[in-house]
């Protein structure tokens, strides 16, 4: 579907990739993964140290399987924005190295 034609091009035009946005997005996703890496060793401790204490079996079933979602889905972000993290720094040196280069070549060539 096309965007409306009223829309703002400054809106739908992509903003240029640099290595400061890209060690900054590095940083900001780094320390949203070591937030969810360190409360995903919260929960699984709270988990742990509070077991379920019921006689019947589909309460302590249906409770492990929530508590392993659930200590599954926030270890899940973690990996996700580890990964995000460690792709922006690549990138981020990637450009750093390209524009080095270039410059080295710029300036042979002159």
């Amino acid at each position: 579907m096309a965007p409306p034609e009223s829309a703002d091009p400054a809106l739908t035009e992509a903003l240029p990739t640099t290595p400061l946005r890209c060690f900054t997005g590095s940083l900001v996703a780094g320390s949203l993964a070591i937030l969810a890496y360190r409360l995903t060793l919260s929960v699984a401790s709270t988990f742990a140290n509070k077991p379920v204490t019921s006689d019947n079996p589909t309460v302590v079933n249906l409770s492990a399987a929530v508590r392993t979602l659930v200590t599954g889905i926030v270890a899940l972000g973690a990996g996700v924005f580890g990964i995000a993290a460690l792709g922006l720094f690549a990138l981020g040196l990637q450009l750093v190295i390209k524009k080095l280069l270039d410059r080295q070549s710029a300036d042979s060539e002159s």
